[in-house]
């Protein structure tokens, strides 16, 4: 017969599941069931296995029963018992396994990079814990008890207020908390904002960009058509009869650079004509080093654009946690698909950020990192210009990565040399549409935020090395 039981009040120590079956009695197949699960691996060797009074309680025998058993286990060899130290399984017991049990030996894994210099994430070292760790205790202690119960889908308002003020003093950003929503990142608004049907296809997008943003979009069944781009970012100027656009303006992605002033009045200007929308993917927007800030797109006509942002590059990609600035009119619908719930964003992560923007611990971090990226940045152009002078280094003026331009048809050989060098990179044909007839050149997109600082420096030597010469 099985037993099966809950935590008794008197529980102390650890959980222990045991199916006590088979003839014999209580003592019997106890012995039984803890000779199999060290016999199985399921209690490894050094494991401390629960006070006699609670393994008793939980399976509803005597203590002496329990007692009995752990003491032949230990003659047996089974466990071990010392005073101050309880019964461990003994270290010598090793999981015994039949021939047809063994499992087959895994392959060898091939080996990783050594140097990580894709793009898209920050400096995970350089995570700011200890302010960090302040806000969440100062939110957890300040929160309301309705904080633990269902979520409300627009985000809490303590965040939204916080980004109302921060979006508009950062980055000229125009609305209200009320026209806030908050999501889990910028991939989980474009599903939201198409698979949920507030928007429909077909959407311009750039001609180059994420590819895994255009899988979003294509599970959707969204249609994208590109945009060529050149030096002043994307030709908005051939936008057709498509219901949206979305773009990188404060920094294109992955060429760099801002879009030119007469293309930001020229895209809103075509929003208006048509009863279109602008996206705005604000990617990098906080990272400049060599330019005058670039105010949002939305700014310039709050009732056409949808501005989105997160923290996953100026904070961490970990804190699950963006947020959509929309127009009045989407703002019901975007809730309705959402649900009656928050189920994405930690409503005790977004209390945190709130209090981490309030505080002033968020801009504190983001200058630090703006700091510390413009001198990963600096570096290389120095690795560069003393090992490679003949490669140009361009979308440099802010973000976290940069463009190195490399001779026509040699960046499927440099990507490859790199591989063999131990970094991992890409080329700029990874971020190629591919329905555009316009190509950008041969270039490697070097992520110079993501490598710790003691690993930058080889790194840049490996990458100077994969290089081809002049």
């Amino acid at each position: 017969m099985a037993t099966s039981w809950v935590n008794s009040a008197e529980r102390i120590g650890s959980d222990l599941h045991l199916e006590l079956t088979g003839p014999g009695g209580r003592r019997a197949a106890l012995i039984r069931a803890l000779r199999e699960a060290v016999r199985s691996g399921r209690l490894a060797p050094g494991t401390r296995l629960p006070p006699y009074r609670s393994l008793a309680a939980d399976l509803g025998v005597a203590r002496n029963t329990v007692a009995d058993a752990y003491a032949e286990l230990v003659a047996e060899g089974w466990l071990t018992a010392r005073q101050g130290s309880g019964t461990r399984v003994a270290e010598r017991a090793e999981p015994l396994r039949s021939a047809a049990r063994v499992p087959r030996k895994a392959p060898a894994r091939a080996r990783g990079p050594r140097h990580d210099l894709t793009q898209g994430t920050p400096d995970t070292s350089s995570f700011p814990r200890t302010a960090w760790l302040a806000s969440y205790r100062r939110a957890l202690q300040q929160a309301p008890n309705e904080v633990f119960g269902p979520g409300d889908p627009a985000g809490r308002t303590e965040l939204r207020e916080a980004l109302t003020e921060y979006l508009a003093r950062a980055r000229g950003v125009r609305t209200e908390p009320g026209r806030i929503v908050i999501c889990s990142g910028f991939a989980h608004a474009l599903r939201l904002l198409f698979g949920g049907g507030v928007l429909r296809g077909p959407l311009a997008v750039e001609a180059y960009g994420l590819g895994f943003h255009r899988e979003v979009l294509a599970a959707a069944g969204v249609r994208t058509v590109p945009l060529p781009l050149d030096e002043h970012g994307a030709r908005v100027d051939r936008l057709g009869r498509e219901r949206a656009v979305l773009l990188t303006p404060a920094h294109q992605f992955p060429t760099g650079g801002p879009l030119h002033p007469a293309r930001r009045a020229a895209v809103i200007d075509w929003a208006r004509a048509r009863g279109g929308l602008v996206l705005e993917d604000d990617y990098d927007g906080e990272f400049r080093y060599d330019r005058k800030p670039v105010g949002a797109v939305q700014g310039l006509d709050p009732e056409h654009v949808i501005h989105i942002g997160s923290v996953s590059k100026s904070l961490s990609p970990a804190v699950r946690l963006g947020w959509m600035v929309l127009p009045e009119r989407y703002v019901d619908t975007v809730l309705a698909v959402k649900g009656d719930r928050e189920a994405w964003a930690s409503v005790l992560d977004q209390l945190s950020l709130a209090d981490f923007v309030v505080s002033g611990a968020y801009d504190r971090h983001v200058r630090r990192m703006r700091q510390r990226y413009r001198g990963r940045r600096d570096r290389l152009l120095a690795a560069l210009a003393e090992h490679a002078p003949h490669i140009e280094a361009t979308g440099i003026a802010a973000g976290l990565h940069a463009v190195l331009r490399l001779p026509p048809g040699t960046e499927a050989s440099t990507v490859k040399a790199a591989a063999w060098q131990g970094i991992a990179l890409d080329g700029l044909a990874a971020f190629r549409h591919p329905d555009t007839d316009t190509a950008v050149g041969d270039g490697l997109v070097v992520g110079y935020a993501t490598p710790s600082e003691h690993a930058y420096g080889p790194a840049l030597e490996a990458l100077c090395r994969a290089l081809p010469p002049p």
